[in-house]
């Protein structure tokens, strides 16, 4: 496998909310996992079946257990159709650098028409508008990673 792509592969990797990658190319096979950070004043204790891993500080103490409100208010769904991401990649709003989004809130969009796109493995693919409507959020930052069925806009 190429290194540049097994570097784009793990910056991918790095910069998503995925943990974990396996891709198989012909005979090769390549898995990328990425194991959540932990500080250096915490460690992970391992404890028998039945009991809850807890978190313990360096010199041995156990933190102190989180509080929780009695009632916990759901937040409102969002009203409206929420375009998801299609496949693994990069988000741009548009389609080259200092050029005008295809859209912003507030614009109207038809079924078919660009809203994005989405950078993988180094081709460019435009992501088309699934349903008619107006653009009431934009839920990805301009250059960030996006996950296979994250949330991007919002269409009402």
């Amino acid at each position: 496998m190429d290194l540049r792509k097994l570097k784009t592969l793990i910056d991918l990797v790095q910069n998503s909310g995925i943990s974990e990658l396996e891709i198989s190319e012909g005979e090769e096979k390549i898995r990328i996992v990425k194991h959540p950070a932990m500080t250096p004043n915490t460690t992970m204790v391992s404890m028998p079946m039945g009991m809850q891993p807890q978190m313990m500080m360096a010199n041995g103490a156990v933190p102190p257990a989180p509080t929780f409100a009695a009632a916990e208010v759901a937040p409102a769904e969002p009203e409206g159709h929420v375009m998801k991401a299609p496949m693994v990649g990069t988000f741009y709003r548009s389609g080259t650098p200092g050029a005008a989004a295809f859209v912003d809130i507030g614009k109207v969009v038809k079924q078919g028409e660009t809203l994005c796109i989405i950078e993988a493995m180094k081709l460019m693919n435009e992501i088309e508008a699934d349903a008619d409507g107006v653009i009431k959020a934009i839920l990805v930052e301009n250059g960030q990673a996006v996950e296979f069925d994250q949330p991007m806009f919002l269409i009402g």
